[in-house]
């Protein structure tokens, strides 16, 4: 329970510990499906139909997410209304129908999903730039599956996968905004108590090993007239505390339009409309990531650009001035994203399911006030280097051995 005495609303959600790495290559998408099919009816409210505009009369705010590492259920709404989001969430998540017509109706849905992603290499690059990283492991799948898979999957093995995960001892709930007393107490009465109350040891995911010796290169084929580029290299995991030195590195690099990257590579050389760096983690790995677009001429002078940075960084390190200013642009981003109820309740619950701790935004942001520079050095020289360096590509290539010898790091 997060109470917020400076807003109307409040968000409730529920986050499994489930997604797309705890399946199986024979049920790759399973995750997301079940996600869509819980909108799709229940005893209580027979057709999405139903589910909607309940939800729309009051003007609330609901949705789903799902990842590689867990799955979420939300609804956002003013706080007058939290009775009715606590029972649609509940009603939805214990006694959706599963109904075999509205499986196969949203097989169609998912498909088109699918293809809306793969088709647009904006949207794409990252994922292709994860099998390359993840190569040989889960991760490296699409959260949504292969079409082949999700036009194959069946009602028995949804709902066997959905009982398996779907589970008191692995749920976390948060709530966020204007809340009361009751809140709590419905959300025991009308979901906790109605779970099985049997608890086994949860399946668990096949871990990272952290063994690439080699760089590597993904090429999609597409006639395309610009270039989509992913560089990066794997790290580490929530839990490990370079994260933070990690976290603020990715800002200088290419977090905002003060950046190196965005100064070098667009504005001195107009090389890109952008450029950025993020990290993206998981429980017990992650990766580092540059993305840019890019027209096909001007690729390997971009190539050459971003891996100078890289370079640089790695031997002289960044100035205590840019640090300082990291450190501020991260500061003010915590503070305007969890002023939102919704971003609160997912920033806690996270933090519960993933990491199995709680640190406050100020304890977060106490960690992140101690890295030096010495630290941000010391992770670029761990990570940026040729034996793991991953390159993803989206373009006119059907040759992808010609780009192993534009790594130079």
């Amino acid at each position: 329970m997060i109470p917020s005495k400076d807003t109307k609303a409040i968000t409730v959600l529920f986050l499994f510990g489930v997604g797309s790495r705890y399946e199986s290559a024979q049920i790759n998408g399973a995750s997301h499906f079940i996600e869509h099919l819980m909108f799709k009816g229940t005893k209580k409210r027979p057709t999405t139909l139903d589910i909607s505009k309940e939800l729309d009369r009051v003007g609330a705010e609901f949705n789903a997410m799902t990842s590689k590492d867990y799955t979420g259920y939300y609804i956002k709404i003013n706080h007058e209304n939290y009775k009715l989001a606590v029972d649609i969430l509940s009603d939805m998540l214990l006694n959706s129908k599963f109904d075999i017509k509205e499986i196969n109706r949203e097989r169609g849905v998912v498909i088109e999903e699918i293809n809306m992603y793969h088709d647009n290499p904006l949207m794409y690059i990252e994922s292709l730039f994860e099998e390359a990283v993840f190569q040989g492991n889960p991760l490296e799948w699409d959260i949504s599956g292969p079409s082949e898979v999700i036009k194959q999957i069946t009602r028995a093995q949804l709902l066997e996968y959905r009982n398996r995960f779907y589970r008191a001892d692995n749920v976390v709930i948060a709530v966020a905004g204007k809340i009361n007393k009751e809140v709590k107490q419905m959300i025991q009465k009308k979901f906790v108590e109605k779970l099985d109350g049997v608890e086994a040891v949860l399946p668990s995911f096949e871990k990272f090993p952290q063994t690439q010796e080699d760089p590597r290169v993904k090429i999609q084929y597409k006639e395309t007239k610009q270039v989509q580029l992913a560089l990066g290299f794997p790290c580490f995991g929530y839990d490990d505390p370079r994260t933070y030195a990690l976290h603020l590195l990715s800002i200088i690099l290419g977090g905002n339009m003060s950046s190196r990257l965005f100064i070098s590579v667009r504005e001195r050389r107009g090389l890109a409309y952008f450029v950025r760096c993020y990290p993206n983690f998981y429980q017990d790995c992650g990766n580092l990531l540059i993305q840019s677009g890019l027209d096909i001429a001007r690729l390997d002078e971009a190539l050459a650009v971003i891996q100078s940075e890289l370079r640089k960084i790695k031997k002289d390190g960044v100035t205590i001035k840019e640090l300082n200013d990291a450190k501020e642009f991260l500061r003010g981003k915590i503070v305007l994203n969890l002023e939102d109820s919704s971003n609160l309740t997912e920033y806690y619950a996270k933090q519960w399911l993933l990491q199995d701790q709680l640190l406050s935004p100020d304890e977060k942001l106490k960690k992140y006030g101690e890295v030096t520079p010495q630290k941000i050095k010391e992770v670029a020289q761990e990570l940026f280097q040729k034996k793991s360096c991953n390159l993803a590509l989206i373009g006119p290539f059907k040759d992808k051995e010609k780009f192993y010898d534009k790594i130079d790091l």
